[in-house]
């Protein structure tokens, strides 16, 4: 390698070129995703160091009142160590790697990706940014199954900056915001807030925030003081799915 060919690789100049390609896009937290990443030799013969998968999200953050959004990597894989790639030669990694199960949901305005980078000393990286579906596991499914038969519609799906109390290895928490518009609890309740945390593929805590509609002058002073709403916790699993609707429902009743 010439003087001018390290110094052109040492600035990416003619740089490896990288693309991931996913058996499948459209997941649940918990299943493994498999793939192979492709590298492209450049002009130049370089040394990467490492090949790595990171798997991104966006969260929404509040500070000194104002609200914006940020991003934040749920988890990094490696999929390579140090190897040399010469110049236009193609190599083809295999690799697994289990989707984590506080992965959030692809819904609303949450959109989740992976991302694959070259680690290549002094050079910049290439990388490269696929988005993937995550969709509902059984159990959440079927959480959502029984707030919709109490008359519930979702309203709003976000990620948001986990308060102390609920913040665990991430820095967000995904919120489902309900409203009641049939059932029984239409008129007692101005909304329900739901946070799922996996504790394994069967089971789950689910933190729910009973937010109690206003009623007389005592519940207008209690909605004032935020002493309307209560938050509760239930621990659900895949046994619960035939009688879950009751099993939430009383959980429900006895706080609205």
């Amino acid at each position: 390698m010439s003087f001018f060919n390290k110094v052109f690789a040492s600035v990416g100049i003619g740089a490896a070129k990288v693309d991931t390609k996913l058996e499948k896009d459209t997941l649940t937290a918990g299943d493994l995703v498999r793939g192979v990443v492709e590298i492209q030799g450049g002009n130049v013969e370089q040394k990467v160091d490492e090949i790595y998968l990171s798997l991104h999200t966006t969260y929404i953050k509040e500070s000194d009142d104002k609200k914006y959004t940020v991003s934040a990597m749920i988890d990094r894989f490696r999929v390579a160590e140090s190897f040399t790639i010469s110049p236009n030669e193609r190599k083809e990694l295999p690799f697994s790697f289990q989707l984590p199960l506080d992965t959030p949901i692809s819904i609303g305005r949450t959109k989740i990706w992976v991302q694959t980078g070259l680690d290549i000393k002094n050079a910049v990286d290439p990388t490269d940014k696929d988005y993937i579906k995550v969709v509902p596991n059984a159990l959440i499914s079927a959480v959502f199954q029984a707030v919709e038969d109490m008359g519930f519609r979702m309203r709003e799906a976000d990620c948001q900056e986990a308060s102390y109390r609920l913040r665990k290895r991430l820095p967000f928490i995904q919120e489902f915001e309900f409203i009641p518009t049939s059932g029984p609890f239409r008129g007692k309740l101005d909304e329900l807030e739901l946070v799922f945390q996996a504790t394994s593929n069967d089971q789950m805590e689910v933190y729910m925030q009973v937010d109690r509609k206003a009623r007389g002058l005592g519940g207008f002073l209690s909605e004032s003081l935020g002493t309307d709403e209560t938050n509760v916790r239930v621990s659900v699993s895949k046994s619960d799915i035939p009688n879950l609707r009751s099993k939430l429902q009383s959980v429900i009743e006895r706080y609205s």
